[in-house]
């Protein structure tokens, strides 16, 4: 491929979206079980039907949605992290606005569509640094801000922030919400990985925050208990290390990996039994 073609493809394909999957820091790539499916090399990539098919539903546009906020959201201003809020926060929502980041980074970076389509056939396409996608997105923030002439908003927000926001997770507004995002998005299940992988002890238990039904509750730890059975002990561990903030680093040493990314495979391969366990139960 010249370094002039021109890729063509239907402006609403998923297609768009790639440049900010692969834009995803090693850490935040390897949490979203479908798109760490997804070769890093674009010549296996579409070469697969199967993949290609990946990128064309609903849990691929949820997956890179999610991580896109997550990454956008904290540049915004305000305290803690996305799941501190609810949708009904506006600063939420635009960290939400997909299109826009996409072609914002693209502007800012010139990492779009076309640049990824002029990469190497069979080339791998490398992780980039944490702090230097931090700082990228903090850049795009602004100029979204500057552009969409934001800040007005912003700063009514903060001003009048809603009660529901940052506070107590326990409250009807947030348990209606939470229910309601939980239920109805495609693809996803009540409990997550990262609730079976949590306890008291360490912050907060998602199945206690989206139900206060007690047989609700139960249900969904006799689920995490039943999936945790099927994991080998050094599986477990590495889960446990995890919830402890020990980093993929620390985590290989203790375990006597080579390096970190035998830890960040093992992490893949425990997402996908989880999915394919969820499935199993419905």
């Amino acid at each position: 491929m010249s370094q002039h073609t021109i890729v063509k493809f239907p402006y609403d394909s998923h297609i768009r979206y790639l440049p900010l999957v692969y834009f995803l820091p090693e850490d935040r790539f390897v949490r979203y079980p479908l798109l760490s499916t997804l070769p890093r090399d674009l010549s296996e990539l579409s070469n697969s039907p199967a993949k290609m098919k990946l990128i064309t539903g609903k849990a691929f546009l949820k997956d890179i949605m999610d991580a896109t906020a997550a990454l956008v959201f904290p540049h915004f201003g305000f305290g803690g992290w996305l799941e501190h809020y609810t949708g009904y926060f506006p600063a939420w929502r635009l960290s939400y606005l997909l299109p826009l980041w996409a072609k914002l980074l693209e502007k800012e970076t010139g990492w779009g569509v076309q640049a990824l389509f002029q990469v190497p056939p069979h080339t791998e396409i490398p992780f980039l640094k944490p702090e230097y996608i931090k700082a990228v997105m903090e850049r795009v923030v602004k100029r979204a801000i500057g552009e969409e002439n934001w800040q007005p908003v912003l700063d009514v927000v903060k001003e009048m922030p809603c009660d529901e926001d940052f506070m107590k997770w326990n409250t009807n507004v947030r348990t209606d919400f939470l229910r309601k995002w939980y239920h109805t998005r495609s693809k996803v299940q009540m409990v997550s990985l990262e609730a079976c992988m949590e306890d008291e002890e360490h912050g907060i238990h998602e199945i206690e925050d989206i139900s206060d039904n007690f047989e609700d509750r139960i249900v969904a730890e006799d689920f995490c208990q039943r999936f945790k059975a099927r994991l080998s002990e050094k599986d477990m561990k590495i889960l446990e290390l995890r919830v402890e903030g020990f980093t993929y680093e620390e985590i290989a040493a203790k375990l006597g990996y080579k390096n970190h990314s035998g830890v960040i495979k093992r992490i893949q391969s425990i997402t996908k039994a989880f999915v394919k366990y969820e499935e199993e139960q419905q």
